[in-house]
């Protein structure tokens, strides 16, 4: 597979800039029984054990034998201290729709990352659905879910000290938040998104605009004509048993999909990926062959951002924010995006201001 940048002379994306001269990781090689480790393994070390450090020092091989001992005990062979540690963060859960496949993805992932000669560390988050929680004392955690998200993947990145990191998404908060973990250290990172779902389909079902497409928009439509009486108990019935027809997110420029807009838009996932449906017509959960090979790309991406030395703060620029404002502005997203690129520029530790979006969008 070859990486293809959509726009070669802007460098606002990672495709971009791996177009750009290698610049030298920390020079940290050391070796293992004769083998040299690779030089994308530039943290990691610390955790397999380096041999070209004295016995007694931190970090040591003979000091990290215990760790190595238990990474045997997980199936590691000799020649997987020499590779990169890659953290794949995913929020799955089977409570949602819009997550349930996200640990196919990761599989995927892990798949990749094996054959691209590294090795992978899962890591698990909780997720909160909106759509679910809306209108009780759950939908208290959703908000703060997304700072959950994040520093569990952090927890993880940096307890196992790994080299770098491939982040999955899909429900609201999960997509700011499994990029925010990125340039909290200015790590080396790619985020991708789970994709939407499809629309339902149902027969004599119309949406909002009139049309035979139903998203989640039209259930909250559905309840509110129910309750007035505009349809019956049978029309009712009918939109919200078949307005989601399997996995995938909300198929609407709602939060998810505005927000994976917004992360392309950054440059910091491979381009087309946040437009790509989750699963074939027809099916519940069974993933596209695009999403598959999604999985494939974000994975040769992230080992050329290894390779030339771009971190995540490289390409989370302030001209890249501006360029995911103007994204969301275009699109007529959602407003949440004000509060998710906020929290990604924290994070980068760009200034931005709420005061800011109205003049960027316009301009």
């Amino acid at each position: 597979m070859t990486l293809q940048c959509p726009d070669p002379g802007k460098a606002c994306c990672a495709f971009a800039m791996l177009r750009q001269p290698v610049r030298r990781l920390p020079r940290r090689v050391a070796h293992v029984r004769g083998r040299q480790l690779s030089t994308l393994k530039w943290r990691s070390h610390h955790l397999t054990g380096s041999k070209d450090k004295e016995p007694g020092e931190e970090g040591s091989w003979l000091k990290m034998t215990n760790s190595r001992s238990n990474l045997l005990a997980c199936g590691w062979k000799d020649e997987d201290f020499d590779k990169p540690i890659i953290t794949v963060g995913m929020p799955w859960s089977n409570a949602l729709p819009c997550n349930n496949h996200l640990n196919e993805m990761a599989d995927l992932v892990v798949d990749a990352v094996e054959r691209a000669g590294g090795k992978a560390f899962v890591c698990g988050t909780p997720v909160i659905s909106d759509g679910e929680t809306q209108g009780t004392e759950g939908m208290r955690y959703s908000l703060v879910s997304r700072e959950v998200i994040a520093d569990c993947v952090e927890v993880m990145h940096e307890g196992y000290m790994a080299d770098a990191m491939i982040t999955l998404s899909g429900c609201d908060k999960t997509v700011p938040a499994a990029l925010m973990a990125i340039p909290r250290h200015n790590s080396f990172g790619v985020s991708l998104y789970g994709g939407t779902a499809l629309p339902g389909q149902c027969g004599g079902c119309v949406n909002a605009h009139g049309g035979a497409g139903l998203d989640p928009k039209d259930v909250m439509e559905a309840i509110g004509a129910y309750g007035t009486g505009e349809i019956d108990e049978q029309q009712y019935d009918n939109v919200y048993r078949h307005a989601l027809p399997g996995t995938g997110t909300c198929s609407a420029m709602f939060t998810a999909n505005t927000m994976s807009t917004a992360v392309e838009a950054l440059g910091m996932s491979p381009p087309f990926t946040s437009t790509r449906p989750a699963v074939n017509p027809g099916t519940l959960r069974e993933i596209t062959a695009a999403k598959r090979a999604d999985c494939d790309t974000a994975v040769e991406l992230l080992f050329g951002l290894l390779r030339k030395g771009i971190r995540s703060r490289d390409i989370l620029t302030r001209k890249a924010l501006e360029n995911a404002i103007t994204c969301v502005y275009a699109l007529g997203g959602s407003t949440n995006a004000i509060l998710h690129v906020l929290a990604i520029a924290h994070e980068a530790e760009v200034p931005l201001e709420i005061e800011e979006f109205e003049q960027i969008g316009r301009t």
